[in-house]
């Protein structure tokens, strides 16, 4: 079954901070309609994470909050999000234990994608203007994960980061620049390896 909304939740509020999130314009995360959505995601996180046996049902309740979930998904848990509706997973994507998804721009994540555990997939940053962080300004760039990528566990990809299908992310590595098709990469922060 294929869980895909319709009407995004921010159509009707266009001219908001959400919408700057959305945009990629520096915004204010503190803004109540913002927090009340991640306080409704976090909700629905932790009942997800309270679970012993995970079953559909489970899953199905979790998938609920996320954009697009196609088929034969399955994640594991702990499992964190930020809002979960900029969440978009093809087929048979997989999370291991303990995957953390900042969601303040749309997350995009192929058909056959592997997660390790502790995956960190961050599309929100802060200024490195001192007086704009104080101010709490905050911005969000996409990421998009092709199709059948391997990212390893405790693996750490950054805001605007785009991953080629078949690559290969190796444990432990930080994503800072987009990543080619058919390739490994791993470090600090990550470089190609080799040619797959």
């Amino acid at each position: 079954m294929v869980y895909k909304k319709t009407v995004k939740p921010w159509a009707s509020d266009m001219i908001s901070e959400k919408a700057k999130m959305l945009s990629g314009e520096l915004y204010n995360a503190s803004d109540p309609l913002l927090v009340q959505e991640r306080q409704h995601a976090h909700a629905i996180c932790r009942a997800f994470n309270a679970q012993v046996n995970l079953a559909q049902e489970t899953l199905n309740t979790l998938f609920t909050i996320f954009g697009t979930v196609e088929p034969d998904v399955y994640i594991e848990s702990p499992f964190l999000c930020d809002y979960g509706y900029n969440i978009d997973l093809g087929a048979r994507v997989y999370f291991n234990f303990n995957v953390t998804i900042l969601d303040c721009a749309p997350v995009t994540i192929g058909p056959d994608v592997k997660f390790g555990p502790g995956v960190q997939i961050y599309t929100a940053g802060h200024s490195l203007n001192p007086s704009a962080r104080a101010r709490g300004e905050e911005f969000a760039l996409p990421v998009e994960i092709g199709r059948n990528v391997w990212i390893g566990g405790s693996a750490i990809v950054l805001p605007g980061v785009t991953i080629g299908q078949n690559s290969v992310v190796g444990a432990g590595a930080v994503v800072t620049k987009n990543v080619p098709e058919n390739v490994i990469v791993a470090g600090n922060p990550a470089r190609v390896i080799k040619s797959l």
